[in-house]
């Protein structure tokens, strides 16, 4: 008959250890009879003065360490760092009021900026970042002014805000920026942010009111009366003299047409174009009003829309056969040129001399005081 093992005492009746909290610990201890020692003989690490400077060692090296870890991801790449280093300066130019929807035509998608950094990246997208820094500023006034006017006025709140083409103001994300700058994004940016940052919350306003800030690229020597472009006459929107233009690089452009490419862009049968009569009639400002070709009549704006022109200001000739459409300025010609804009700062002139002049009559607002409905959204 095999003995049964023998059981150390020390597996028998072993109860399941209670939690004691510290002070069942010291009543524990002082109804021992004899003293326990806390600790056995000091090892050389836990001595005081080890430990204070083990102490001053981690602050040293771990606390940097915790500091750059969040800023860190596992993609090291160089574009990720760079997009911190960005949002950063985001920051810098101080929270905006609220954010803008914008509908992107090439993703199909919408995407929502604070209102600063939409305003300063359609200051990069619409002006070139080379221009004067006053003039970047008037720039960046108009953007804004822009987008608050259009926001006051949105007719279906389901819809985003603004689209990202001509038919409201380019916009740009900073993927696409980055890409288009290239190496001077980081530079051009800087300056762009900088003048954004100097106008922040400052809009245009008559009578109280957001304006509609018109701008274009370079006119003829003159901006155009709202009422000769579009059908309503707008109070602060004047033609007045802009002289500086004739310096832009897209002042002048030419294009050559065939007669038969004349004759089906504009939908209609022609003469000979040694037969064909031409009448032009001009606005105020110099541009086409009115075309009379043949026996048909365009408007100046219908023409140049048609022809893909540069400007409603031009002269035709005929030459070989063609026709060759000659045209001064680039843009609508309606509000503030840019180019126009630069101009005035290479002479010296403020932001607000620029948009006094193009602008008739406004007055240069906060948009807290003057859209506060649109703030408290």
């Amino acid at each position: 008959m095999k003995k049964k093992p023998t059981v150390p005492k020390a597996w028998k009746k072993k109860k399941p250890r209670k939690f004691q909290t510290n002070s069942d610990k010291l009543k524990q201890l002082l109804k021992q009879k004899k003293p326990q020692l806390l600790t056995r003989k000091t090892a050389l690490w836990k001595h005081p003065l080890v430990l204070f400077f083990a102490t001053i060692l981690t602050v040293i090296l771990i606390v940097p360490t915790a500091v750059v870890i969040p800023f860190m991801s596992d993609d090291s790449s160089p574009d990720k760092v760079v997009e911190k280093s960005a949002a950063s300066l985001e920051i810098a130019m101080g929270d905006s009021p609220f954010s803008v929807e914008v509908a992107r035509a090439s993703a199909d998608n919408v995407e929502n900026v604070p209102l600063e950094t939409y305003v300063s990246r359609v200051v990069a997208s619409e002006a070139p970042a080379e221009f004067e820094m006053e003039a970047l500023k008037a720039q960046a006034l108009a953007a804004r002014t822009y987008i608050v006017n259009r926001m006051m006025h949105q007719e279906n709140p389901d819809a985003p805000d603004v689209s990202d083409t001509t038919n409201d103001q380019v916009y740009h994300n900073e993927q696409e920026l980055r890409k288009t700058m290239g190496k001077n994004y980081n530079k051009e940016m800087k300056k762009i942010k900088k003048a954004v940052k100097a106008t922040k919350d400052e809009i245009l306003t008559y009578e109280n009111k957001p304006i509609t800030p018109a701008y274009f690229s370079t006119s003829n020597g003159y901006t155009e009366n709202s009422e000769d472009y579009w059908k309503n006459k707008v109070p602060y929107l004047r033609s007045v003299k802009s002289p500086w233009d004739k310096n832009s690089p897209k002042f002048l452009d030419q294009k050559i047409f065939s007669m038969t490419e004349i004759e089906k862009r504009l939908g209609t049968e022609l003469p000979a174009i040694g037969n064909l009569s031409m009448k032009i009639s001009r606005t105020e400002s110099k541009r086409v009003k009115q075309l009379t070709i043949g026996k048909n009549s365009y408007t100046g704006r219908d023409v140049r829309k048609k022809l893909g022109l540069r400007s409603s200001d031009f002269s035709i000739e005929k030459k070989n056969g063609h026709l060759i459409f000659t045209t001064k300025g680039f843009g609508h010609g309606i509000g503030m040129s840019q180019f126009g804009a630069n101009g005035m700062a290479k002479e010296g002139k403020t932001y607000k001399d620029i948009l006094n002049h193009y602008y008739q009559d406004v007055n240069i607002s906060t948009v807290n005081d003057a859209v506060p409905a649109l703030v408290a959204k």
